[in-house]
C-alpha cells in the first residue's frame, strides 16, 4: 500500500530515546553472539534505544522473514530460508545473560511450515523456563491460521502471559493485516483465555479508524476477558506502507485507557510510543499487584 501523499509532521510527543550506554552495547553483543533476531530491530521499534539501554530486548524466533505482508509492519516479507532447531537454547542463554525477570518472545508468521512453527515455539518456551526458572515468559504469537491444535502446542508449554495483537479495528483488518481476520484473532485470544491463560492484546491508532470503531474493538476485547491491553500510535516504516491518517494525542490515549479500565480490563498501557512489549515487565508487575489486592 504505497503512500504518495505528503507526510504529516511528527509531533513533539513522539521523541524516542536514542541508543546509548553500556547496557545498550551489552544487549547488542548478546543478540549478535547468540545469532538471534529481535523485533526491536526488524520492526524498527522506536523504543529500542530506551529498552536496550535498560538491558532488555524482545527476541524474535523462527527467522527474520515473515510469510505475511501486513501493511503496517516493517519485518521483511518473503519465503523464509531458515528453520533453526538449535535456536531455543540460544534464546534461553540470551535471556540468562540479560538477567531478565520477564522476557517477551515473538516470531514471524511461518505459514510455510506444517505446524506454523508451533513446535519451535514450544521448545523455546521450555528451554527458557529450564534455564531461567524464575523468569516470567510472555509470548506474542501469530494466529496460526486459527488452528487450535497448533496453538495448543504453544499453550501446553505454559507461558505466563499469552499475547496476540488485534492490531486495528474490524473495518481495517483486510487492508492492514491482509491474511488475518478480526474474529479469528478474538477467537485465538478466547481459546487461550478458556484454557486458563492470562491474555493480552494491542491496538494501533492512526490508521484511519473512527472513534466508535476503537470503542467497539476495546469492548470486544473486554467481553472475552482480556487482562492486559496496549494502545499505541502507528508509525509508517516507509512510503511503501499504510499511510498515517492522524497523530493521536496523549490526551486521547488517556481517554481510551480510562474507558478500557472502566470496561474491566485490568491493566492498560496507553500512549503514543507504547508497543506490545514496551514496559512489559512493569505491566506484569502491575497485574500481579492488582491480583493480590483483589484476593
Amino acid at each position: 500500500m504505497a503512500n504518495n501523499s505528503k507526510r504529516i509532521a511528527k509531533p513533539s510527543w513522539l521523541r524516542a530515546k536514542l541508543p546509548a550506554g553500556p547496557q545498550y552495547s551489552e544487549v547488542r553483543d548478546i543478540v549478535d553472539q547468540n545469532q538471534l533476531h529481535t523485533v526491536c530491530q526488524s520492526a524498527q521499534c522506536p523504543n529500542m534505544g530506551e529498552c536496550w539501554s535498560r538491558g532488555t530486548a524482545t527476541l524474535m524466533i523462527l527467522g527474520n522473514i515473515c510469510t505475511r505482508a501486513c501493511s503496517f509492519c516493517a519485518v521483511q516479507t518473503g519465503k523464509p530460508t531458515e528453520l533453526d532447531l538449535a535456536e531455543p537454547p540460544r534464546v534461553a542463554d540470551a535471556v540468562a545473560k540479560m538477567g531478565l525477570r520477564h522476557c517477551v518472545l515473538t516470531s514471524v508468521a511461518r505459514d510455510d511450515l506444517p505446524d506454523g512453527g508451533a513446535k519451535v515455539w514450544a521448545a523455546t518456551i521450555r528451554a527458557v523456563r529450564h534455564r531461567n526458572p524464575q523468569t516470567a515468559i510472555e509470548v506474542l504469537v501469530p494466529d496460526f491460521k486459527g488452528e487450535y491444535e497448533k496453538l495448543d502446542l504453544v499453550l501446553d508449554a505454559k507461558p505466563d502471559i499469552f499475547n496476540h495483537n488485534l492490531e486495528t479495528v474490524e473495518r481495517l483488518q483486510r487492508p492492514i493485516r491482509k491474511t488475518a481476520s478480526y474474529q479469528r484473532s478474538l477467537d485465538v485470544l478466547s481459546h487461550a483465555r478458556n484454557r486458563g491463560f492470562k491474555i493480552k492484546s494491542g491496538i494501533m491508532l492512526g490508521l484511519g479508524e473512527k472513534q466508535d470503531e476503537i470503542r467497539t474493538a476495546i469492548e470486544d476485547l473486554a467481553v472475552i476477558g482480556l487482562n492486559v491491553l496496549t494502545l499505541g500510535q502507528y508509525l509508517q516504516p516507509s512510503s511503501e506502507y499504510a499511510p498515517i491518517d492522524r497523530w493521536a494525542t496523549p490526551e486521547e490515549f488517556d481517554q481510551w485507557k480510562a474507558e478500557a479500565l472502566a470496561l474491566g480490563i485490568e491493566v492498560v498501557e496507553s500512549g503514543p510510543l507504547v508497543r506490545s512489549s514496551y514496559h512489559a515487565e512493569e505491566q506484569s508487575a502491575q497485574f500481579k499487584t492488582q491480583q493480590k489486592v483483589s484476593a
